[in-house]
C-alpha cells in the first residue's frame, strides 16, 4: 500500500532532522521538527525528537510538553518514557519523578539507569529499604560512583554500617576526590564504634575540602562515639596530621 504524501513528507523531515541533530546542528534540527509538526502536530516521532533537542538545550518545560504529546500517540514507548523520566528529574515533583521512573522500570526492566534513578527517588522519598534493593542490583555490575553513593546512603539510613562502608569505599575508589563520601564514611565508622577509622576518613575529607570541617566537628561532638572539641584549632591540626 503506497504511503500518503503527508506520511512521506513527515518521514523525510524526520530523517533530515535526525541527521542534523546527530551532526550537532541542533538549531536546524529544531526548525525541521517545527516545520514538520506544523503539518502533523501529533506525530509521535517528530514530537519525541523535538523533545530530545529541547532537553539537550535545557528547555525542560517545552521538552516535557512534546514528549507527553508523543506518549499520548504511542503510550508505553520505552525510549519516550525514558526521556520523559529524565525530564522529570529536572522539573517534576517527587511523586511525578517516582511514577516516571517506575514506568521506565516496567517498560525496560533491565535498564540499570532506571533502577539507579528509581532507587534514588525512593531514597529521597524516605523508602530506604526499597531503594537499597534496587541500588544493590545496580551495584552488582559495573555501576558508576553516583549509584554506589546512593546505595551507601540507603544502607546508612538502614544502619547497615558494614554495607554502607563497602559502598562508600567503592565511591572513593572511583572518585578519590569525593569529599562527601569521605565525610559519610567517617560518620558511619564513628557510629559503628571505629573512631580511629573515622578520623582517617575525616582527614581525607578535610584535605579534599576544608569546608567539611563544620560537618566533621558536628559529627564528632554529636555522634554516639564522638567527643567534645572545645579547641577548633586543635581539631584542625589533628585532621591535618
Amino acid at each position: 500500500m503506497p504511503r500518503s504524501p503527508l506520511t512521506a513528507q513527515v518521514e523525510d523531515t524526520l530523517r533530515r532532522a535526525t541527521q542534523a541533530f546527530n551532526s550537532g546542528q541542533r538549531e536546524e534540527a529544531q526548525q525541521l521538527c517545527q516545520t514538520g509538526l506544523a503539518q502533523a502536530p501529533d506525530d509521535p516521532a517528530l514530537n519525541h525528537l523535538l523533545a530530545a533537542i529541547l532537553f539537550a538545550d535545557g528547555s525542560h518545560e517545552p521538552a516535557r510538553q512534546h514528549i507527553e504529546t508523543s506518549l499520548r500517540a504511542r503510550p508505553g514507548h520505552p525510549q519516550a518514557l525514558l526521556l520523559a523520566a529524565r525530564i522529570s528529574d529536572h522539573i517534576g515533583e517527587p511523586a511525578q519523578r517516582r511514577a516516571a521512573w517506575q514506568a521506565v522500570s516496567e517498560a525496560m526492566p533491565q535498564s540499570r539507569e532506571a533502577m539507579a534513578r528509581l532507587g534514588r527517588v525512593l531514597w529521597e522519598d524516605g523508602d530506604a529499604a526499597a531503594a537499597e534493593i534496587l541500588l544493590a542490583r545496580v551495584g552488582a555490575g559495573d555501576a558508576p560512583a553516583s549509584a554506589w553513593f546512593d546505595l551507601a546512603l540507603a544502607r546508612q539510613d538502614l544502619r547497615d554500617f558494614a554495607g554502607a562502608e563497602a559502598a562508600y569505599k567503592e565511591v572513593l575508589k572511583q572518585k578519590p576526590d569525593h569529599a562527601e563520601a569521605a565525610v559519610n564514611l567517617g560518620i558511619i565508622r564513628q557510629e559503628a564504634g571505629n573512631v580511629d577509622g573515622a578520623m582517617d576518613a575525616y582527614r581525607i575529607a578535610y584535605r579534599l575540602r576544608p569546608s567539611t570541617f563544620g560537618t566533621i566537628a558536628m559529627a564528632l561532638t554529636s555522634g554516639s562515639h564522638g567527643g567534645l572539641w572545645l579547641d577548633e584549632d586543635a581539631l584542625r591540626k589533628l585532621l591535618i596530621g
